[in-house]
């Protein structure tokens, strides 16, 4: 189910995620394929850290930030607070093993902080645990794996879609 609709067009969507370069390369480079596939959109070359870059973000694409959203940018600034100036939707992909931290309500509070539009957070890999997920009161769309099980990337496109309306109906 894609994103788009006849009252909603197709969003620039920008893919977060925490932690060291590497480790959101390698994120990044399992996940956002299906991600994109999943949510009905393109998916677009990432970001590099050319801030200026996000004024011709593409519609309709899933773009990467190829860095955590919350390191500080050379020239002054973090690129939460790029996101939250342009008004740039965001979705934060998480691996299993940053539930085991902080780590999802660090990224959910500072893009809160900076004003980003946020679709939600997608977990990567491992188990689901609905109750714990539901108890953390974070804007969780749902998790994928990888694998062809239909059922989890379903009940993700749909979230996501309904949060997508929302957005979009809280930014008209």
């Amino acid at each position: 189910m894609p994103l788009a609709s006849r009252s909603t067009p197709a969003p620039a969507l920008v893919l977060l995620s925490c932690g060291p370069r590497q480790q959101i390369q390698a994120l990044q480079h399992e996940g956002a394929a299906t991600l994109a596939r999943i949510l009905g959109l393109a998916l677009a070359p990432p970001l590099r850290g050319d801030d200026t870059a996000i004024a011709a973000l593409p519609a309709g694409a899933l773009t990467p930030l190829a860095i955590d959203p919350g390191l500080p940018l050379a020239a002054g600034g973090y690129w939460a607070e790029i996101l939250g100036a342009w008004r740039q939707s965001a979705l934060v992909l998480l691996n299993a093993e940053q539930l085991q931290s902080g780590t999802p309500a660090a990224a959910t509070a500072l893009l809160q902080q900076w004003q980003v539009p946020l679709l939600g957070l997608v977990q990567w890999g491992g188990r689901w645990d609905d109750e714990a997920r539901r108890r953390d009161g974070l804007p969780w769309l749902g998790w994928l794996d990888g694998s062809a099980e239909r059922e989890p990337a379903v009940a993700l496109a749909l979230a996501a879609g309904l949060r997508w309306r929302q957005l979009a109906a809280a930014a008209a």
